[in-house]
């Protein structure tokens, strides 16, 4: 069933942030930053727009979704607890090594897990290959990735984009984090991309810019991607690293570090105050 209200999925969102600030406190260690930072966009693919059944997590017509910055896992499985693939006691063994929920997610451990990612730059050629895969096989479920905006330094993401474009694969939605932020500092001072949103219509793609945190701006762009033929989509996603949690909201240095005590309470407060 999908969630169309706004407020609804704000809160579902609210839950998911709770849940990452629970993860890293509990498993000391991870990143908050970019978790936070793409909250929103997973509840509404996950509530509003993917065909997934948490009881067929393996069903070959469902929609697919690639990590790519691998890095934030502790967002993807707080939304997978959410949805019902695993449970939310699973969430507290985050990193623990005998837990099946490692700091990079595994497709071969995590139900709901469609790619192992964590190697920066590789999950869009995946990515590519699944969505050609159904224009191949005839199929009509649609690949959503979601990349970091300091992910895209690397080249193999540029090849990826040019693949996106020659073969028209209108099935695939690529959504970049664009919090501006990555672990040594600013994008634009390590490595600029910029502008994110003219490179990636010069190499073919549809591109559509919001605000990641506006749920209504993010429906209505995965409604647009689905409407556009003939060329892959890309949705500029402008949102703020560690959004929710004030003190930690455009701080670099929360980019992969655990709150203390004090502060996972903090937090947890904020957040419940948000809800």
């Amino acid at each position: 069933m999908k969630i169309t209200q706004a407020a609804a999925l704000e809160r579902i969102a609210s839950r998911i942030r709770m849940d990452i600030v629970q993860e890293v406190y509990y498993g000391k260690s991870g990143h908050l930053g970019g978790a936070l930072s793409c909250a929103d966009i997973l509840s509404v693919l996950y509530f509003n727009e993917m065909n997934i059944n948490p009881n067929e997590p393996h069903a070959l017509n469902r929609d697919r979704f690639v990590l790519s910055k691998g890095h934030a896992s502790a967002a993807l499985y707080a939304t997978l607890a959410e949805k019902g693939f695993i449970t939310k006691d699973e969430l507290l063994t985050f990193r623990n090594i005998e837990s099946n929920l490692q700091g990079h997610p595994d497709m071969n451990k995590v139900p709901g897990v469609d790619m192992s990612t964590g190697s920066l730059g590789q999950g869009l050629s995946v990515s590519n290959g699944m969505a050609l895969s159904a224009k191949i096989d005839k199929k009509s479920y649609r690949v959503y990735c979601i990349l970091g905006d300091g992910e895209i330094e690397e080249g193999q993401i540029w090849e990826a984009l040019m693949t996106s474009s020659h073969y028209k694969l209108d099935n695939l939605c690529v959504i970049v984090d664009n919090n501006e932020l990555q672990i040594d500092g600013k994008i634009q001072d390590v490595m600029n991309p910029k502008p994110i949103d003219k490179k990636f219509e010069a190499f073919g793609f549809n591109v559509i810019s919001i605000n990641g945190h506006d749920f209504e701006e993010i429906i209505h762009a995965f409604k647009m991607a689905k409407n556009t033929k003939g060329k892959p989509t890309a949705i500029i996603a402008k949102t703020i690293k560690g959004k929710g949690v004030p003190f930690m909201e455009n701080e670099v240095s929360w980019h992969g570090k655990a709150p203390n005590e004090e502060q996972y309470k903090l937090a947890l407060e904020m957040l419940e105050n948000r809800d």
